[in-house]
């Protein structure tokens, strides 16, 4: 009997906590596989990394699952960035860290700048460090290309570089070798992957994650201009567009395998509450809004922050069809979230950034980090999902 259903795996926390696999994940894809190693059911690993290639993280998961992974079957924060077209001919600044370069061709994009490209260019731009700062005056700077939009893979290394370079950016309107008199409002577009403010690594607390740089850029830019930092997207968990790239990739392996029964629900399995289940949870609203093609949970400022990006960007409507039915949020107890956690059902007190660590641009609803179930690990999750599905 074909399934009617289909996994999607958060990784950190869930299958590895940095280098070191959960024991619980390899017991969890022996269920998961046949005699031959093939996965009996569809499975999306949906990531919020994003310093890499997704061909680099197939290879780490099928050397730490003990099966073969497929990057078609990798999601990472940025992966969805490859339906932005309209993007895609325009030059666009890119920060993060790993081969960000080669992460914006392969997702379609022709003409990037690098961070260290643009200090380079404008070595007087870079001041913080006094060991870099040019001992004499550089030349002008010429023939460097105007930047007509920002892209932020995810958290860099050199955090006061990347907020300078990229603040300058926005105020000088891609020309940063400029002088002007007024700040440009809207400033260029911003797309950004990945808000996790904490992920789960070796360490015993969280660390921080690309959504705590968010924070830092976006704090800088309302001190500086006196304005809202304003995204044009934002990818990754918890944001639907993932999720429905997620969908779209579940029903692409189905039909692959020959299974002619429809995938009617999803399983999404992770660790974060406020990324994993959120994004799972929100995901499912909108699957019950759809037929509406409206979603209203979760979306405070930018409705293109949580509701999938219309129809314009997404070329994976064609031939699409609206057979999942449902999206249900497990929680594991191997990485960000511990049992017996404080989630407030006061909504007015989840303001707090001490509480919600969720993105700015997503208000806390308490439903939507409240999962489906809550079990030890994704061994046991997996079983739960097979009991629900009555599959052997």
């Amino acid at each position: 009997q074909p399934p009617a259903f289909g996994f999607l795996f958060d990784v950190d926390g869930v299958l590895v906590r940095g280098s070191q696999v959960v024991p619980a994940a390899r017991q969890a894809f022996q269920r998961l596989a046949d005699s031959r190693g093939r996965l009996r059911v569809p499975v999306v690993f949906l990531t919020n990394a994003g310093n890499c290639l997704r061909s680099a993280k197939a290879r780490e998961l099928s050397q730490a699952l003990g099966l073969q992974v497929s990057p078609e079957q990798v999601i990472l924060s940025h992966s969805p960035l490859r339906l932005f077209s309209q993007f895609h001919q325009k030059c666009m600044l890119v920060a993060g860290q790993g081969p960000v370069e080669e992460n914006a061709q392969k997702l379609g994009f022709k003409h990037v700048v690098t961070i260290e490209a643009l200090r380079k260019a404008y070595p007087l731009l870079d001041m913080v460090d006094q060991s870099r700062r040019p001992k004499e005056l550089p030349p002008p700077t010429t023939g460097f290309p105007t930047v007509e939009g920002v892209i932020l893979f995810g958290e860099p290394v050199r955090w006061e570089t990347s907020l300078q370079l990229i603040i300058d950016i926005l105020l000088s309107n891609g020309n940063p070798g400029a002088e002007l008199q007024d700040i440009p409002y809207p400033h260029l577009p911003v797309l950004a992957c990945n808000m996790d403010l904490l992920w789960m690594a070796e360490a015993k607390m969280p660390r921080f994650g690309h959504g705590t740089f968010l924070l830092c850029l976006e704090s800088i830019y309302k001190k500086v201009t006196g304005r809202e930092l304003k995204y044009e997207a934002l990818i990754g968990k918890p944001s639907s567009v993932t999720y429905r790239y997620a969908e779209y990739l579940i029903k692409q392996q189905a039909e692959e395998q020959g299974w002619k029964s429809p995938i009617r629900r999803l399983y999404a399995v992770g660790d974060n509450p406020m990324s994993d289940i959120y994004g799972a949870n929100l995901y499912n609203n909108y699957l019950k809004s759809a037929h509406q093609n409206q979603i209203q949970a979760g979306v405070k400022r930018s409705p293109q922050a949580a509701s999938p990006q219309t129809e314009d960007h997404l070329e994976l409507r064609k031939g699409y069809n609206n057979s999942v039915e449902s999206c249900k949020s497990i929680l594991v107890c191997t990485g960000v979230y511990r049992r017996n956690a404080d989630i407030p059902s006061n909504t007015e007190e989840c303001t707090m950034e001490t509480v919600f660590h969720g993105h700015r641009d997503f208000c806390f609803d308490p439903s939507l980090v409240e999962a489906s179930y809550i079990v030890q690990d994704v061994n046991d999750a997996v079983q739960l999902a097979f009991k629900k599905e009555n599959w052997s």
